[in-house]
């Protein structure tokens, strides 16, 4: 892999990324696919400009560009990709699936296939809320099931209000992006849902309510349980309140355990649903089936997507059944009767299960976290190194700005990254958090390998600025 090569290819995509209409441009064999890209697709597209690449293959951890260039992966398809690309039993579910000669569309109507993933799902949940569950097949994608989970619970309590957090990412369709944290992608959007009310998050680093130092100390969950029990509050009693637990795109933050179990009592005793987005945290990426198992609560609603699928599209609700109010046809949609997800999906559970990859998950993203945290001990740049299992983020500060996010500092580390063969995703405020979402296969040398480019990427993107 030539750095130089890649680095100017780096910033000639880049440049191109916006063209100008009815200009002719020239397209050679190294560039056509990005640039043939940028002219035809929506500018709305997003991770080619941060990563321009044109993908040949993919197997495991690795991906191979049109150029022959190999690179790690620790973005996975936002973290869709529990077990890699092309995994052997997912393709073997994949192609026993197709010969079996069962329709890959259903609708809503039952196969043996969409029985054994719904056994399979159930027997991931904690006891208590499986024997009490309901799920409902939604569009495939996490944005449509937290539409579904959102209708759910207002039909169940007759109320109209939500409530979310600062930082929450739950997808971009209307009721979703109404519920989400970041202000970019709403504010040139009018018409989103009414009604809806922000609560601080338990992020103890950046405490919304300046009350933490290192550990959270629950004052923002004081002031949640104030907003719902103090009848001058101007808040009406929601009819349901979405958190994730892990926020991903937000920046990497898990709740503290004993602020969700904070958050759990609130929600039972004044009678709100608690939905859990788990879109990205589910199966097995933080080292439980589900994040939320770290603090032991049960919700009353849990939303599933992405790693579910075993890299085909799919996603559900999962619910507990006295919230099943809604009537037939009250949420529907053409794909939710995917049958080829179901069937990698229950490859990627059972797999997930019979080789004990939590245990693996726990101890490679323990080890990774460790590298993390060296190359923070040498550096200027970062504030905090935080996650759980293989769901990392590292956080890129300006110290000589009030320890402010350098979302710019961290597009160069990425880009540094890429130049040297990984692959990683930025999120967070202003963009300044490195994040890392391999597939959970990865093994302990890979591990070793990525905090060797993450830190030869620091140093070289730190070097430039300093």
């Amino acid at each position: 892999m030539d750095k130089e090569v890649l680095s100017q290819k780096y910033d000639l995509f880049l440049k191109g990324a916006e063209t100008v209409p009815g200009e002719k441009r020239e397209v050679n064999s190294e560039n056509k696919y990005i640039i043939r890209q940028s002219e035809r697709e929506s500018n709305a597209r997003s991770y080619p400009r941060r990563l321009p690449i044109a993908i040949k293959e993919a197997k495991g951890v690795y991906i191979k560009d049109t150029d022959n260039n190999v690179y790690i992966d620790c973005l996975a398809g936002a973290g869709s990709l529990a077990l890699g690309h092309n995994h052997p039993v997912v393709q073997e579910a994949i192609i026993r699936t197709v010969n079996s000669d069962l329709p890959l569309l259903t609708l809503d109507i039952t196969t043996p296939i969409k029985e054994e993933f719904v056994d399979e799902i159930f027997s991931c949940l904690p006891a208590d809320f499986a024997k009490d569950a309901k799920i409902q097949f939604c569009s495939p994608s996490g944005s449509d099931a937290i539409e579904a989970a959102i209708k759910l619970v207002k039909i169940a309590t007759g109320r109209k209000g939500m409530m979310a957090f600062h930082g929450g990412y739950h997808g971009m369709t209307n009721g979703a992006l109404s519920m989400m944290g970041n202000l970019g992608p709403k504010n040139n959007i009018t018409g989103l849902m009414s009604d809806v009310h922000f609560l601080p998050y338990s992020y103890a680093y950046r405490c919304p309510m300046k009350a933490c130092e290192i550990k959270c100390n629950l004052t923002c969950g004081n002031y949640i349980e104030n907003v719902l029990t103090d009848p001058e509050s101007g808040i009406v009693k929601p009819a349901g309140m979405l958190m994730e637990v892990v926020q991903g795109e937000g920046g990497v933050i898990p709740a503290d355990e004993e602020w969700v179990r904070q958050v759990r009592r609130i929600t039972q005793e004044q009678d709100i649903p608690l939905i859990i987005d788990e879109v990205q945290s589910g199966l097995a990426r933080t080292g439980k089936i589900f994040a939320f198992e770290h603090s032991g609560i049960t919700p009353d609603v849990l939303v599933l997507s992405k790693a579910i699928g075993g890299t085909l599209p799919l996603a559900v609700v999962i619910y507990n059944k006295k919230l099943d109010k809604w009537g037939p046809g009250s949420h529907a949609g053409t794909f939710r009767g995917n049958q080829l997800a179901m069937a990698a999906g229950i490859a990627t559970i059972k797999y997930i299960k019979e080789n004990n990859l939590l245990d693996h998950v726990t101890k490679v993203g323990n080890r990774l976290r460790k590298h993390l945290e060296n190359v923070m001990s040498s550096s200027n740049f970062i504030g905090d190194v935080r996650g759980k299992g293989l769901m990392l983020g590292v956080e890129i500060i300006n110290k000589q700005d009030n320890n402010k996010p350098y979302g710019e500092l961290a597009r160069m580390i990425q880009r540094e990254c890429f130049l040297r063969g990984l692959i990683i995703e930025v999120g967070g405020r202003y963009s300044g958090v490195v994040r890392f979402l391999p597939p959970l296969i990865i093994t302990e040398e890979q591990i070793d390998q990525v905090a060797q480019i993450f830190s030869e990427a620091v140093k070289a993107a730190e070097g430039k600025i300093a």
